[in-house]
């Protein structure tokens, strides 16, 4: 591990380095107004000043929509060919503390038992460069509520922290001190004056988080004791099945994967994973029609306790990061922070 300081006139010329022996994905702004990540190199300049995309750098790592193999079948033979992701160095710039660890909680599920080769070639080729926060993202941030933290290091290559007129860069990882190597001219050393200001600034930003669970080392028990409590059934009521909350989330990972079929002269398509949340009808029924959670509220309880109860039994964390992006672009405002207070307090 090593401390490294990068002027911010450094920066760009860094990106450009980085650009030279693979993909950059930067945070930049929409036309709507959004910001979300894209690929350095079309002309538009490189900033870290975003506060949070709409869209976490997750899709980098897991696409929404991944080909596994295509297939061809005639009257005579059926032919298969394999898709496999491109081995092509990636790296992505300014994701914040939770959204790395997101990735590093993906990489525990992806890399469990039944390990993954289409996540793990895209995973292995890519590198993280996180943004410390000064100052919460959203004001739904719960981070620290969820073993987290605005400064974390779980996920990271290299952790920047901004230092006004430059960044600490702390070096993580192989990969990190490989990416300071791209252009080792632009980083000087970091001195003792500038590792007490980002500890400063470290210790400041945890204060300034206003959200926080009431009790969430209680949620895993209580959540086993709820499954058939009538709290689901009350706060999955303004629900509409969006599927904005897990499909905007930085570590939901479920998938669906169909045969996209075309019919011409010979049977052919394409077999694809695709994203699937649980907050979908559909998502569990069983092809003899049954449905076991057929209606809103225990897709509301399913996806709760996953990430607070199933996630915490199997992989020992939680499976939320605290980002705040479901309950802040909840259409209907449903706010899990309340529900798992609600939570929290049942039987108290």
């Amino acid at each position: 591990m090593m401390e490294k300081i990068l002027p911010k006139s450094s920066l760009a010329p860094w990106v450009k380095a980085l650009a030279a022996s693979g993909r950059v994905f930067a945070p930049f702004e929409e036309e709507n107004g959004r910001w979300n990540y894209g690929v350095v190199g079309d002309g538009r300049p490189v900033s870290l000043d975003v506060l949070q995309t709409t869209l976490p750098p997750k899709k980098i790592l897991f696409p929404q929509r991944e080909p596994f193999l295509a297939f061809e079948q005639t009257e005579d033979d059926l032919t298969l060919q394999e898709i496999t992701p491109p081995r092509e160095a990636v790296i992505i710039l300014g994701p914040r503390p939770c959204e790395a660890k997101a990735a590093w909680l993906l990489d525990k599920f992806f890399g469990g038992e039944f390990k993954d080769p289409y996540y793990w070639i895209r995973r292995e080729a890519t590198a993280l460069v996180g943004l410390a926060c000064l100052a919460p993202p959203s004001p739904n941030c719960f981070c620290t509520s969820v073993n987290g933290s605005p400064h974390g290091e779980e996920g990271p290559d290299i952790l920047l922290t901004d230092l006004g007129d430059r960044y600490l860069a702390k070096v993580l990882s192989p990969k990190g001190e490989a990416l300071v190597q791209a252009a080792p001219g632009l980083f000087q050393d970091a001195k003792e004056q500038d590792r007490q200001e980002a500890a400063r600034l470290h210790s400041a930003s945890e204060k300034k988080i206003q959200r926080r669970l009431k009790n969430s080392a209680v949620l895993a028990a209580k959540l086993k004791g709820l499954f058939t409590s009538p709290l689901w059934d009350e706060e999955s009521l303004s629900c509409i099945r969006c599927g904005i909350c897990t499909y905007l989330c930085p570590s939901c990972h479920c998938f669906d994967i169909n045969d996209e079929v075309e019919t011409s002269a010979s049977l052919k398509g394409t077999r694809v994973r695709t994203w699937d949340t649980c907050q979908f009808p559909d998502f569990t029924m069983h092809s003899s029609g049954h449905n076991p959670r057929p209606d809103k509220a225990s897709r509301l309880r399913q996806r709760l306790c996953h990430k607070f109860q199933y996630f915490v039994e199997s992989f020992d964390h939680f499976q939320c990061v605290g980002c705040g992006r479901c309950i802040s672009l909840c259409p209907v405002g449903i706010d899990i922070i309340k529900v798992l207070d609600k939570v929290s307090d049942h039987g108290a």
